[in-house]
């Protein structure tokens, strides 16, 4: 009797206040609202945008495409030689596609654990490793280059003309890649028009290269 009145009218006056302050909220921020640049994509948005669908709405011929890849392969003790391509294999049909279509495919990922060191060789070090295994299976020339972002790596994006292939050094050669960084995200979406995410095994991770829907660029989609 009395205690269920009592909680029955605890609750109702809690979920008032709830509802009171959240219209409040809703009010300033409708008020003060600035729009930003990064696409927070839910799993039925990206259901709906998948390559194909980005490839029917806009034409991807001679157009940067930076795609999110999963490169971080295992290497024998040499360093070079890469002992299991199943990863490697994994991104060729969205890789392919894309050249098909005649836009220009820039692979980015991370390899290993370098911790914001840049590392020359070994399993946390450079991409150079996958460069070759890759052009194999994708049957055409890449050009790798020594950084993720900045202008070195802005003007060679912008060199890039119909169907070509452009490997970004080691995310993770940024201590920002694991803690989301902004400034990193940006840089990376200075490089393409498109944006596509194809490391479903990391895309559950917060850093820079997949979290919000990834880099902000034009329009972005999913392997």
């Amino acid at each position: 009797g009395t205690l269920s009145s009592l909680t029955c009218s605890f609750a109702i006056k809690m979920f008032s206040s709830l509802v009171s302050s959240a219209i409040a909220r809703s009010a300033v921020s409708s008020s003060s609202f600035v729009p930003r640049r990064f696409f927070h994509a839910s799993p039925l948005a990206w259901a709906k945008l998948n390559v194909e669908g980005l490839a029917k709405k806009v034409d991807l011929a001679g157009k940067n495409v930076l795609v999110r890849v999963d490169l971080n392969v295992p290497l024998a003790k040499d360093d070079v030689t890469v002992t299991d391509d199943t990863r490697l294999r994994s991104i060729v049909p969205t890789a392919k596609f894309l050249l098909d279509k005649g836009a220009n495919v820039i692979l980015c990922s991370h390899f290993g654990r370098p911790k914001g060191e840049i590392i020359e060789t070994g399993k946390n070090g450079r991409l150079n490793p996958v460069v070759k295994p890759l052009e194999a299976l994708l049957g055409t020339s890449i050009t790798k280059v020594d950084d993720c972002m900045g202008p070195e790596v802005e003007a060679a994006a912008a060199k890039l003309t119909k169907g070509n292939v452009m490997l970004l050094e080691n995310t993770r050669f940024y201590k920002g890649e694991t803690k989301n960084d902004e400034e990193l995200s940006a840089g990376l979406g200075k490089l393409a028009d498109y944006f596509v995410m194809d490391a479903f095994g990391t895309a559950h991770r917060a850093h820079s290269s997949t979290a919000g829907g990834g880099p902000p660029t034009k329009m972005n989609g999913g392997g």
